[in-house]
């Protein structure tokens, strides 16, 4: 016996609007991930370079250290630019917050984030995200590096 499964007349509905929506703005979406991914792209370069020019040599990941610390400074200085003074256009903050700062460091937006719960007062929150990111964050790299011997 075969049943016939009757789609809900609102899904169809639905289904329209969302296509239509994302038909409307798939132009703005491609322009937003090409922004995200040169800067990306340019962030993991610059990354790579810094890393190429200081080689560890005293055991100290200097080289991860200072990308992490600068990516920091260099976020914290877009963001209190594009929060005070509005100067720099989106597509421009996407394309160095999101994409350069992400490729050169994901440290920066974990910095960023933590301040932001810093500053509405979220200490418990700020507490749970900061001991949750890098605890997590070295298991998550043990257990990768763990699986892979």
């Amino acid at each position: 016996m075969c049943q016939k499964i009757q789609a809900h007349p609102l899904f169809f509905f639905r289904y329209i609007i969302v296509t239509l929506y994302l038909i409307s703005n798939l132009q703005k979406v491609i322009k937003n991930l090409l922004l995200v991914g040169a800067g990306s792209f340019a962030g993991g370069v610059l990354r790579y370079f810094v890393s190429i020019l200081m080689k560890n040599q005293s055991g100290f990941p200097w080289s991860t250290f200072i990308v992490n610390i600068s990516g920091c400074l260099i976020i914290g200085l877009l963001w209190g630019l594009t929060s005070r003074l509005h100067t720099l256009s989106p597509a421009f903050t996407l394309f160095l917050m999101t994409g350069f700062c992400g490729g050169f460091t994901t440290f920066s937006t974990f910095s960023k984030e933590g301040l932001a719960l810093l500053q509405t007062n979220n200490y418990i929150l700020f507490t749970l995200y900061t001991i949750g990111s890098v605890v997590l964050g070295i298991a998550a790299v043990a257990l990768g590096y763990i699986a892979t011997k």
